[in-house]
């Protein structure tokens, strides 16, 4: 200290000032980013749901954290781009008006009559319509058939909203994807550091587990809890990997053939379900505008018809993973594995239940016979705007998964809580309290989210509601987490767990991609709604935008997207792949003699 002061002391002043701003500034930082911490959304609740069930459970909580924020940014960004130069343009503020798509051809196609509500209308037609996203909510701001604009100009500026419509869809799915490899890299090193050696993770938990900021002994319990549950899980899983390396031929070849075995059985259990849910969406798509005005039973009838798809979804969810957990049981895995291949299990029934209802939809859109479908491309009859009939659909599973969430957390965790707390029956008894099942918990939320990824296209304002489902979903399962469940006898650990609730969160979101570029680029866009109406597809605004730009700009953007330009640019990428994968490797292998050089 005394070499520096005196150094100090030779310094002229600009250098003096320099350094005492850069340790000012610095320190105020660091300051900011202490205080910002209290800031984040649910910290003290996730703090102590981490110490009374531990890391895996936690790591749940977290993920809900994380949808709900991911939700808001997607909502800010569609609302922002797409629905406010609507409502600024259509209420006349900041000088703005507004000019509507008049249609090329004044044919069939461009018939559209959305069913509106006029005059006086019953409360149960109310509640129908916010059920199922028909009637009045049909022509608002929440689905794509109300965007009906080629232009919004606010003073002498032209705001082309087809174009920022296509542009807002590919931001918030590339922020998505962006989001979640982030995260991902970052769970993906945690496992790398804990994967790579039993005997360090324990010295890490012994030696370095424990916060010594720590001065509240209600906060020293509830870090003493978690770094419990922390050992518990590893032991357990040394005691497994035990058993299973101590296993003779004999035992082998009888557990290899039992997985096989049930791997059939879960891929005719699959087959079923997306069968189903194929022949049930067909019926519903088909039969469900057919209602008689003013007759309540036949509207109830018409609501049901329409929420079938959902229903069929539904109950396949639901009895899926339960006989999935029930076989996983006899393959003996470790528990670390054995949620990660319930959780791929039931990635299939959940997420490819999705693309089997959208294959339906788009089946019945586009695969009419040729009378049907020639003036227009597409059922015009039947969908005369195919987006918001999609957009609907997608709005009533987000709905009606909402709705099942809330019903098993009322009428099902509950009453069993009660029966088992104030019931002595040794049947009852026996059923005792419900666990927390991470995977279930998990899909749901995945579930719930690539519909939210899919159904943004079609229902702009689709990830506001998805916002307050999760906030909502947070608040419930932790109640339901405190006062009716039970820890799970095999905890699971934050650090794997996260990881790969981000690897199928990415499905997911990969799964979306699929029908929204099949939309985008293939299906013709609806003649009588939205903002698309006077281009073949969606995607034809892009071009159309680039032909407007000056000849050499048009050339280079049309020279980026020829062959001669892809063929070379893939190329350059997979040598820079492989050299990054050679590169891995060769430190991997220094990492290797380092550690052995440490032991």
């Amino acid at each position: 200290r005394h070499s520096q002061q005196a150094e100090t002391e030779r310094l002229s002043r600009w250098e003096k000032w320099r350094r005492t701003t850069r340790k000012s500034l610095k320190k105020a930082l660091s300051e900011v980013k202490g205080l910002s911490s209290y800031l984040v959304l649910w910290r003290r609740d996730i703090h102590s749901i981490e110490g009374k069930f531990g890391t895996g459970i936690q790591s749940y909580f977290s993920f809900l954290r994380f949808l709900v924020l991911l939700n808001f940014i997607i909502f800010i960004l569609m609302f922002s781009f797409v629905t406010l130069p609507t409502i600024i343009s259509k209420y006349g503020l900041f000088n703005s008006t507004i000019a509507y798509i008049s249609p090329k051809n004044t044919d069939i196609c461009t018939i559209y009559k959305p069913s509106g509500n006029k005059g006086l209308v019953y409360f149960y037609t109310y509640l129908k319509d916010l059920l199922s996203g028909t009637g009045f909510l049909e022509v608002t701001s929440l689905f794509y058939g109300y965007y009906s604009i080629d232009a919004v100009w606010i003073s002498i500026m032209r705001y082309n909203l087809p174009l920022a419509y296509l542009l807002a869809t590919f931001a918030y799915l590339a922020l998505s994807f962006l989001w979640i490899i982030k995260r991902s890299v970052e769970g993906f090193k945690h496992n790398l550091v804990h994967d790579a050696d039993p005997f360090q993770s324990y010295c890490n938990k012994v030696f370095a587990g424990w916060d010594f900021c720590i001065t509240d002994p209600s906060a020293a319990r509830l870090k003493h809890r978690s770094l419990q549950h922390e050992l518990q899980t590893d032991l357990q899983e040394e005691k497994l990997k035990q058993k299973i390396a101590e296993r003779r031929m004999g035992e082998k070849l009888r557990i290899y053939s039992l997985r096989i075995f049930i791997n059939i059985i879960v891929i005719a259990i699959l087959s079923g379900c997306f069968y189903s849910i194929y022949r049930v969406t067909v019926f519903s798509q088909e039969n469900s505008n057919v209602s008689i005005r003013n007759d309540t039973r036949t509207d109830l009838v018409n609501l049901l018809v329409q929420y079938l798809p959902s229903m069929v979804i539904t109950l396949a969810n639901f009895i899926g993973p339960l006989i999935f957990e029930f076989l996983i049981k006899f393959e003996e895995y470790t528990p670390a594995f054995e949620i990660k291949l319930t959780l791929l299990r039931c990635v299939f029934v959940r997420l490819a239940s999705i693309g089997v209802l959208l294959f339906s939809l788009w089946s019945q859109i586009s695969g009419c016979g040729s009378d049907k479908c020639k003036p227009c491309g597409y059922n015009y009859k039947l969908y005369p705007c195919w987006e918001s009939d999609v957009g609907q659909e997608m709005y009533k599973l987000m709905i009606f998964d909402f709705i099942v969430i809330l019903a098993v957390a009322l009428f099902a965790d509950f009453p069993r809580k009660l029966l088992v707390t104030h019931c002595s029956c040794k049947l009852v008894q026996w059923f005792g309290h419900k666990e927390f099942a991470i995977s279930d918990n998990v899909l749901e939320i995945i579930y719930g989210q690539t519909i939210c990824f899919i159904g943004t296209f079609f229902s702009p304002l689709l990830p506001a509601i998805a916002t307050i489902k999760y906030f909502i979903i947070f608040y419930v399962k932790k109640i339901v987490l405190i006062h009716t469940r039970k820890p799970a006898a095999k905890p699971i650990r934050a650090s794997s767990s996260n990881f790969f609730f981000l690897v199928v969160l990415l499905i997911g979101l990969l799964l979306a991609f699929v029908p929204l570029a099949f939309s985008i680029a293939r299906i013709p866009s609806s003649k009588a709604c939205g903002p698309f109406m006077n281009f073949n597809t969606s995607w034809e605004v892009i071009p159309d935008t680039i032909l407007g730009f000056p000849t050499g700009l048009q050339q280079f953007l049309f020279g980026i997207s020829s062959e001669a330009f892809a063929v070379p640019f893939f190329v350059i990428l997979c040598i820079i792949m492989f050299y990054v994968i050679a590169l891995a490797r060769a430190h991997k292998r220094v990492v290797e003699q380092l550690r052995e050089q440490l032991v």
